[in-house]
């Protein structure tokens, strides 16, 4: 049966709601942020604080809820997409970078010759996005305007790398034939023993590489991060694990898969090392969880996927060599 839409509530009915349902807050203070905020993309971060009936969250809150701890909560997501932005920001320019070099050592317009990519590449598929993406950009773009002028419209790899969003490049190094996904891989410091793998693991490593999946998750977070979506306790496409943990800087990801933010953290950091050197961008994470996270009454950074000792990792703790 199809529900009838929610009628509009004032600022008033709403915060009259969230004292009713056993939330405490300060008038105030809680009408400011549903003011800024809204009271619907909050309510994604006092979800969790409602009681748990069986299967299903009822309508009031636990003892002890707070719209303090709501808006802190906010706060550190907010905080914390900033840092991902950041990261996954660094980690796509150099991805661009490689494939530039990669395909275009074939030529300045070998993206168009499906003969380079392997043969399940659906080159047809991604050739179409890539018109779409640059007939988005031809408008405010100079580069695009001049190939447009003087070059028939025909732009070489580094060229449109720049107008490609992270997802359309992490479909590009897919379509890689193995060896080159390798060598890119290898550039951003990523070495796996495949000896240390089950044969079925590394027969599958070998004809597409592991990060494959995590520049497709990677692309995922990143877009959650760009359109202010939650991050702390979404799940994402899962990637598997198994080769990366054979990377000792990695052994804390989750056995299996990894579906939370704490994976995408975790290779971000690792890939940050290449992309960045020197950055101190994992003790920024670290420092975030630490002092804006770790402190909120309810919250657990298992939420998060982090496992319970990580900050005993010294993934976490040293400085980048």
């Amino acid at each position: 049966m199809t529900r009838r839409v929610k009628p509009y509530g004032s600022p008033d009915e709403h915060l009259a709601k969230l004292e009713q349902r056993g939330m405490t807050l300060e008038r105030e203070f809680a009408a400011q942020w549903l003011g800024s905020v809204g009271y619907y993309r909050l309510s994604g971060y006092w979800y969790p604080c409602r009681v748990l009936n069986g299967s299903r969250r009822g309508d009031s809150f636990e003892a002890g809820t707070s719209f303090a701890d709501v808006v802190a909560l906010y706060e550190f997501d907010r905080k914390l997409r900033t840092l991902v932005h950041d990261g996954v920001e660094r980690v796509e320019v150099m991805l661009r970078t490689r494939l530039n070099e990669s395909v275009g050592a074939y030529g300045a317009l070998a993206y168009l010759d499906r003969a380079h990519f392997r043969p399940t590449f659906d080159h047809a598929a991604w050739l179409d996005t890539v018109q779409r993406r640059v007939a988005r950009s031809r408008r405010r773009n100079d580069a695009v305007r001049h190939h447009d002028e003087h070059y028939g419209g025909r732009l070489p790899i580094w060229v449109l790398s720049e107008v490609l969003d992270f997802a359309d490049v992490s479909r590009l190094y897919e379509g890689l034939p193995a060896r080159v996904q390798w060598e890119i891989a290898e550039q951003f410091g990523v070495q796996i023993d495949l000896g240390a793998l089950s044969k079925s693991q590394a027969d599958r490593a070998k004809k597409n590489h592991p990060l494959v999946r995590w520049f497709e998750q990677l692309a995922i977070v990143r877009n959650t991060s760009a359109h202010h979506a939650r991050l702390w306790n979404r799940s994402f496409a899962p990637a598997s694990t198994a080769a990366l943990r054979m990377v000792p800087a990695l052994v804390s990801l989750p056995d299996g898969q990894s579906e939370r933010v704490y994976g995408a953290l975790c290779v971000m950091g690792l890939l940050l090392e290449a992309a960045s050197p020197g950055t101190t961008w994992r003790a920024k994470v670290r420092e975030l969880v630490d002092t804006s996270f770790a402190q909120l009454h309810g919250r657990h950074v298992g939420e998060m996927g982090f496992p319970e000792a990580w900050c005993d990792d010294p993934f976490w703790s040293r400085r980048p060599q």
